[in-house]
């Protein structure tokens, strides 16, 4: 082996591997195999043009050099980004810790209590620093959770309000930029008509049914809500407040005066800026809108035993399931970075957070009175760290910050003249001695501190906090560095990710992510630069995002990239933008069907509707294709109004359907945009891509097919990739840009601190490279295909009998004979410490597999092996050889505690419950819960951390 070659590291299969395996599936080369895959009329006639393959050394010395272009300037600019100190044990422990970022969503409960632990506490942060009893485990960003309080909101007018049309929406003038730029565009397609103003003189009338406003408002001040809070109710219009979370440690709760949501941004709890993220939105709201409110949440439940275990809770509400009926198009969340900033309130607790907060208050008190003594005006009456400061008429803004960059500083400068400063935990006396001599050389001044900052409270009291938060036990026991530690490794052993075992999940392509490619985000190069920085001081972050951009768009075969969606979902939703933008600048605005193969992502048809459009299905016939007539038919039937057709390829179903191009066709000639999603664009990287096939947008999921880690239920990110005509209607942004066409997130580039992971992957592996990854992971599919294909059976297969990269295993008529179903079979693979496959997605009643390409052949066999086990024990159920009721796949998973206590209960051995192979004895990983009982947990939802019983 070369082991020089990154491809050899990634990859799991040797040269040695592969004879084997295509005995097994029946060819005689892995190109043999490609071609009954991919159609020949879709396949590249060229090799992908891209640089050649660095070594993982070579890389190295290339993100170094990049990284040596940013500058990391203190950032004071503030507008929802703000310096923070990510605590070393969380950094070391958590976010460089594959345990944690290689973990999948926890929708397997009894393989996933740590991170549903971590992420209770954040839930329980955030609804008592908000003063709302009800939280989900975090959204994308600030902005975009705005967007989605306002269309809950739309969403749960009264009677009255939806039967007389209410659909305006009020937005206070001193929000946010970004924030006001996504709801814009989130609004706008829905019919939701945005109003601005300013809150003390705006007059409500009964169209008005939701209203937001800002706590700090954008301009740092406090403003008293009180008022405005009764005008809206009488009104019955609901408030969402947006606010600094870590302001809440000091300031009234909204919850406490009135607030229906409050969201925002958990940034400021320890997780750098990433150059705009990825960092954890917050959304607090009533109980009221449990049914509604977007995202996940995590609840308290018990298992089978009656022990109290975390879950994922009222599941039912999830855009897969509920699809275009789904109140929000949310799929990936970020909970990496939630899980982060909840161990960063665990660490600190309550008082630590008082002591941060206080600190960062005081200096900005401290600065303003200073500051008024050299002659400025500080404008905002009440604030928490941020400051709008008047310049006196002889001091030039062109001077200020001349002299500010010369320090190394970058401030906030207003249009109207006015200079912002937003102080942060990181902010010492030294600095605010620095900003001093900044504003008074400015102003012809000298100026030495000579005294130390004093603790003091510069509010009105009339908006201080007083009451407790933070005071159950997980916030006052780990504050040394040891417990925290401890803590972290206690909860990480309590879940399987890809540290563990392979995680085989259909669809969401859980493959390695490189350490060399994880490296550079550590990098304070990367991690430290505000998202508004001079464009000077970003030279090496432009550099990779130009070189990133333009490697997409060669894979893709399309000419313009936008990397600001921040999920997948997020992507889906801004194509969509795109094509209306592009319909409506041809004259075609009124175009607004959208056809959907049944088959479709569930985020499809929820995302088109997110977009203000009508979705069409199609029906898929019975070997799993869409059915073309019927395709045809309806695009006909709807040509007059067609804007689009989502499709997603290979298919959902884990197949390369023929006749793609000639629906591609279809479209075009009704007048239509063909979008295509790009979840399963792991299986065409380098031999076929949208723009040959005839697509002319598609999104990326940078978690899935280019490496980035799934984080636990994110950081994903969703760039779109498009053809020559749609991009000059590329998302904008009203900041950085000076434009707020069709901005979908708060951030110019969306979670820019991810890029640096795919431009690794891409750049390690070069053109030959990524295609020996398709190839590979087309091969292990279609390998497990032919091993299972005698037991479990395949569901769907290709024209040619061949899988893409994915394979549905049948189960359905498992149960016909055995009453043993998938989520048994689910259950009992973490008796071997596997998590589950897709568990009846996209087809009910069937596992969906997906080996990826980094997975080893030892490591296909093992999990062969296990599957062949449990089909011995179904077949065991069947005969009549064991209980119908009491087996090893209806009482799994057993848990240790199970296991190992005196009494046992079983009609089975607890040797065939815990270690039916016997490489198990060697690595056996143990489950802390036995099944969750799911019903329980959504009859009784118990969002946040309690005393109560079980």
């Amino acid at each position: 082996m070369d082991t020089n070659k990154f491809v050899n590291r990634h990859v799991g299969i040797s040269a040695e591997d592969i004879p084997s395996m295509l005995q097994a599936i029946g060819v005689k080369s892995v190109d043999e195999l490609i071609d009954q895959t991919i159609p020949s009329n879709i396949r590249l006639k060229e090799p992908l043009n891209l640089p050649e393959p660095m070594t993982e050394r070579e890389f190295a010395e290339h993100i170094s050099e990049l990284a040596s272009k940013n500058e990391v300037f203190t950032s004071y600019i503030g507008m929802g980004w703000y310096d923070t100190v990510c605590p070393a044990p969380i950094q070391r422990n958590v976010f460089e810790n594959p345990v944690w970022y290689t973990s999948y969503t926890p929708y397997q409960a009894e393989v996933s209590q740590g991170r549903l632990e971590a992420l209770l506490n954040f839930q329980t942060v955030v609804c008592e620093l908000t003063g709302l009893p009800l939280a989900n485990c975090s959204l994308l960003d600030e902005a975009t959770a705005a967007a989605e309080a306002a269309t809950m909101f739309y969403g749960s007018r009264s009677r009255a309000q939806a039967k007389a049309g209410a659909n305006t929406l009020f937005v206070d003038e001193n929000v946010f930029a970004s924030t006001l730029a996504v709801i814009h565009t989130r609004m706008i397609p829905q019919g939701i008509r945005v109003v601005t103003g300013d809150y003390k003189t705006f007059e409500f009338t009964p169209d008005v049914f939701g209203a937001i406003v800002q706590y700090p408002n954008a301009d740092g001040s406090i403003e008293d809500y009180a008022a405005f809070i009764a005008r809206a109710n009488a009104n019955e219009t609901r408030v969402a407040v947006a606010a600094d979370l870590m302001s809440l440690v000091l300031l009234t709760p909204p919850g406490e005066w009135g607030a229906d949501v409050v969201f925002g941004s958990s940034q400021r709890f320890g997780i750098p800026m990433f150059y705009g993220g990825p960092s954890a939105a917050f959304f607090a709201t009533k109980d009221e809108y449990k049914r509604s409110i977007p995202g996940r949440i995590i609840g308290i439940s018990k298992d089978a035993y009656g022990h109290a275990a975390y879950r994922l809770a009222l599941q039912t509400r999830e855009q897969h399931i509920k699809r275009e009926k789904a109140t929000s198009n949310i799929c990936t969340a970020q909970a990496l970075l939630a899980t982060m900033s909840g161990f960063y309130a665990v660490y600190h607790g309550a008082e630590g957070l008082k002591n941060i907060a206080g600190r960062i208050h005081a200096s900005a008190g401290f600065l303003a009175g200073e500051l008024e003594k050299l002659g400025y005006k500080q404008l905002n009456k009440d604030y928490f760290d941020t400051l709008k400061i008047q310049l006196p008429e002889h001091v030039s803004i062109n001077a200020l910050r001349e002299i500010a960059l010369e320090c190394k500083v970058n401030l906030r400068y207003f249009e109207a003249g006015q200079v912002g400063v937003s102080l942060d935990e990181t902010t010492q006396p030294t600095d605010i001695g620095v900003l001093l001599y900044i504003f008074a050389g400015a102003a012809g001044k000298d100026y030495m501190l000579k005294e130390a900052v004093p603790e003091k409270t510069y509010f009105d009291p009339k908006f201080a906090r007083t009451s407790d938060f933070l005071q159950e036990d997980v916030f006052k026991k780990y504050h040394t560095e040891t417990e925290l530690m401890r803590y972290i490794t206690r909860l990480g052993r309590k879940d399987i990710s890809l540290a563990q075992s392979m995680i085989s999940l259909g669809s969401c392509t859980m493959k390695l992510n490189p350490a060399s490619s994880m490296l550079p985000l550590s990098r304070p190069e990367f991690m430290n630069i505000h998202p508004y920085a001079p464009e000077d001081q970003v030279e090496g972050y432009k550099e990779l995002i130009e070189n990133l951009s333009a490697y997409l768009c060669e894979i893709t075969g399309f000419k313009g990239c936008t990397f600001q969606p921040n999920s997948g979902a997020a992507g889906e939703y801004a194509g969509l933008r795109v094509i209306r933008a592009y319909l409506e600048s041809i004259g075609q605005g009124h175009r607004n069907v959208v056809l959907l193969p049944a088959s479709a992502h569930g985020t499809n048809p929820a995302s088109a509707i997110q977009c203000g459009f009508t979705t069409v299905t199609v029906k898929c016939d019975d070997k799993g294709n869409i059915d073309l007539e019927d395709f045809r038919a309806k695009a006909e039937a709807n040509k007059d109004n067609l804007a689009a057709s989502m499709i997603t390829y290979p298919s959902t179903h884990g197949i390369f359907e023929v006749d793609i191009k000639e629906m591609c066709d279809i479209v075009h000639a009704c007048g239509g945009q063909l979008y295509m999603d790009g979840a399963n664009m792991n299986a065409q990287v380098g031999l076929t891509n949208p723009g040959t096939i005839g697509a002319d947008v598609c999104h990326l999921n940078l978690h899935k097919t280019f490496s980035s880690p799934h984080g636990g239920g994110g950081p994903g990110v969703g760039p779109i990739c498009v053809a020559e005509h749609l991009v000059p209607f590329l998302p904008q942004h009203p900041v950085l840009w000076g434009s707020e066409l069709n901005t979908v997130s708060a951030a110019p580039y969306g979670s820019a601190g991810i890029l640096p992971i795919t431009y690794a992957y891409i750049r390690m592996l070069g053109t030959e490279g990524l295609e020996t990854v398709t190839k590979t992971a087309i091969l292990n599919a279609n390998y497990l295909a032919a091993k299972l294909k005698d037991t479990y059976g395949i569901v769907y297969t290709g024209a040619t009998g061949r899988v893409g990269h994915e394979l549905i295993l049948e189960c359905r008529t498992v149960k016909e004979r055995s009453g043993i179903d998938e989520g048994d079979i689910a259950k009992r693979l973490m008796d071997f410490g596997y998590h589950a496959p897709t568990l009846s997605f996209p087809v009910h009643g069937t596992l969906m597999v997906e080996p990826t390409e980094s997975e080893s052949k030892a490591e296909l066999d093992r999990f062969v092996e296990v599957l062949e086990c449990i089909w011995d024990e179904i077949k065991e159920v069947e005969e009549g050889k064991a209980s119908k009721e009491d087996n090893v796949l209806k009482n799994a998973p057993h848990p240790e505690y199970e296991v190992t206590a005196d009494e046992w209960k079983h009609e089975y051995p607890r040797s065939k419950a815990a270690f039916p192979l016997e490489w198990l004895h060697d690595s056996k990983f143990w489950i802390n819960v036995a099944r969750v009982d799911n019903a329980y947990g959504d009859r009784n939802l118990i969002p946040t951390l309690c005393a109560c019983d079980i």
